[in-house]
């Protein structure tokens, strides 16, 4: 019998998973000795503050990001045809959620793989929760082109999209280019379209603000460089 992937959310910043994840996850968590995960480095630190029965060293980690190619997903799954447990960490946040791990329970549902999502934080819930805007009708549009025709381009689309079915656009961005975004999106969008911008969501310096694009263009920008940010527009 194959084994279960468990899709083990992780804090959206750098504080205790005590803090933000349900005791079951960490129960979950624990026993497992296959992970796969964004980055090695990173995913070492998460297990090893949530704890694990196994020295860290007898752990197997895995690595799926941007950077795998599409045809080495498949041994992934080596681990759960043996019958083994394995869990899928995300960099931040909920697993297969604008995450590359997506692919892998992608296969694993083709296989008949149990798939078991876990309860924790999603910067995309928490910020649509937050922002005031449509909660009924939502689209999470990813990521937006980086040049800024294009960029502008889309941004004028997805205005028109919201307000045509009343439904509040998410995406984000590279943190580093949240200020150009917040500056692109200003320039392309009415004054009237509602703009909510959630940033370093759960952590000590969280901030979440709607106002209109008109009102934010008489505010001074906020402070979003290089921090992890969501961007929620209604028309």
């Amino acid at each position: 019998m194959a084994g279960t992937l468990y899709l083990i959310p992780v804090p959206l910043g750098p504080s205790a998973p005590q803090d933000s994840l349900h005791p079951d996850v960490l129960t979950t968590v624990r026993p497992l000795r296959h992970f796969v995960v964004e980055q090695a480095k990173s995913a070492r630190a998460f297990l090893k503050a949530a704890g694990t029965d196994l020295p860290l060293q007898e752990l197997q980690l895995e690595e799926l990001n941007e950077h795998s190619r599409p045809d080495a997903i498949e041994h992934l799954l080596a681990p759960l045809r043996a019958g083994h447990d394995v869990g899928l960490l995300s960099e931040a946040g909920c697993p297969a959620v604008a995450d590359p791990g997506a692919d892998l329970v992608a296969l694993a549902q083709r296989e008949n793989i149990r798939v078991v999502p876990l309860i924790g934080p999603s910067s995309l819930l928490l910020a649509l929760m937050a922002s005031g805007l449509n909660g009924q009708r939502f689209a999470f549009q990813g990521y937006l082109p980086a040049k800024d025709a294009d960029r502008n381009k889309t941004l004028r689309e997805l205005e028109a999209e919201s307000r045509k079915r009343r439904q509040t656009q998410l995406f984000i961005e590279t943190p580093y280019r949240n200020r150009a975004m917040f500056d692109a999106i200003l320039q392309a969008c009415q004054g009237t379209t509602r703009l909510c911008v959630a940033t370093d969501l759960t952590l000590p310096g969280e901030f979440i603000r709607t106002l209109t694009v008109a009102q934010w263009k008489k505010q001074t920008p906020p402070e979003i460089e290089r921090r992890p940010t969501v961007f929620l527009l209604l028309a």
